[in-house]
């Protein structure tokens, strides 16, 4: 992972990381490619939950907005953007990013990257992310080891807050004792059955 998931990866081959995530990003264009029901069952309950609703992912693909969710964060980036290093701008990508394509906001123009936050770089929008778990009244977890930080600590962080707090995991992961309720299943049963009882 360190030759495309580095910013020294980058440097040192930059034709290799730009393929990596090329490749990656036709995958995601594949029409079988599609979202589950755990996506569409959050989908459901951003729609129809009676309060404030916020979806934090690490996931760098579409299917929580092919689902239909609204208020998303990719705290690792996105496969279907693009981001200018100098400014940060963002801006959609569908095709192949290549050598030679560049930015339109700097002068000189600058090579754009894969808007995706490599190892060794902050996940994106931090200070919103803990701003709503320092107000949140529930917090869901749903398939996460627990290992990578600071994702990993966002339960600590919302427990402080007095929230409630579930998670969701095909197995035990290394935070779960955090939680005041775990569930051990695939997360297309059990989204949907925690989402229906949610609104219930």
């Amino acid at each position: 992972m360190e030759d495309v998931a580095t910013p020294e990866g980058y440097r040192r081959n930059p034709e290799l990381v730009l393929d990596f995530y090329n490749q990656r990003r036709r995958e995601l264009s594949k029409e079988q490619i599609k979202e589950n029901a755990a996506h569409s069952a959050l989908a459901e309950l951003e729609a129809n939950f009676n309060g404030e609703f916020l979806l934090v992912t690490q996931n760098i693909d579409n299917l929580h907005e092919k689902a239909g969710s609204k208020n998303i964060i990719h705290m690792h980036g996105e496969l279907l953007k693009a981001r200018c290093p100098e400014s940060n701008q963002v801006i959609p990508w569908q095709g192949d990013l290549i050598r030679g394509d560049m930015c339109s906001c700097c002068q000189p123009a600058a090579q754009l990257r894969p808007h995706i936050v490599w190892f060794g770089e902050l996940p994106q929008r931090l200070d919103e992310i803990y701003y709503h778990l320092a107000d949140a009244d529930l917090f869901i977890a749903i398939g996460t080891s627990g290992t990578v930080y600071p994702a990993a600590g966002f339960v600590e962080q919302a427990s402080r807050a007095g929230a409630d707090s579930i998670e969701i995991n095909l197995d035990a992961s290394e935070v779960q004792s955090h939680f005041d309720l775990v569930q051990h299943g695939k997360a297309t049963e059990l989204v949907p059955q925690l989402v229906k009882s949610l609104l219930v």
